[in-house]
């Protein structure tokens, strides 16, 4: 697989993608999936991600959203942030490709991003641990 390099992280994500998520069992079976949008601004330095969609989960159907804080590094580089200001994971995509872990209580996520065009990336999460067992992919385009 071709990956697009990512050198400045505000010019590729800024904006708005479409999104779209599949939760899987960790057997692969569907679970749930999102649609919605996420938006990359700049604020004080910081490329902040913030996504809404709706849910559908078994038989729930509701509104979802997140906020993340991308913290610039430097080139293609940054430190991954909660809304809350907890550090999730760091990142750099100047190959286009990269692998993250994030410790959550007893569970592990761990997680992969691919970015496959000018407006087309990935990401995916394995979450693993007593409490969780399943797989969330999030495709993004524009």
């Amino acid at each position: 697989m071709q990956y697009w390099p990512v050198p400045d992280l505000a010019a590729y994500f800024g904006g708005a993608w479409r999104l779209d998520r599949e939760i899987r069992t960790a057997d692969g079976d569907p679970a749930g999936e999102v649609t919605g949008t996420a938006t990359f601004t700049e604020a004080g330095g910081v490329l902040v991600y913030h996504e809404e969609g709706e849910l559908r989960l078994g038989g729930h159907t509701g509104p979802v959203t997140r906020t993340l804080h991308y913290r610039p590094a430097a080139p293609g580089r940054a430190a991954v942030h909660f809304d809350h200001g907890g550090f999730f994971h760091d990142l750099d995509l100047r190959t286009g490709r990269w692998t993250a872990d994030h410790p959550c209580r007893a569970d592990r996520y761990r997680g992969e991003y691919r970015v496959t065009g000018a407006a087309r990336w990935r990401q995916e999460w394995a979450v693993r641990g007593p409490a969780k067992d399943h797989v969330i992919v999030s495709r993004f385009t524009r």
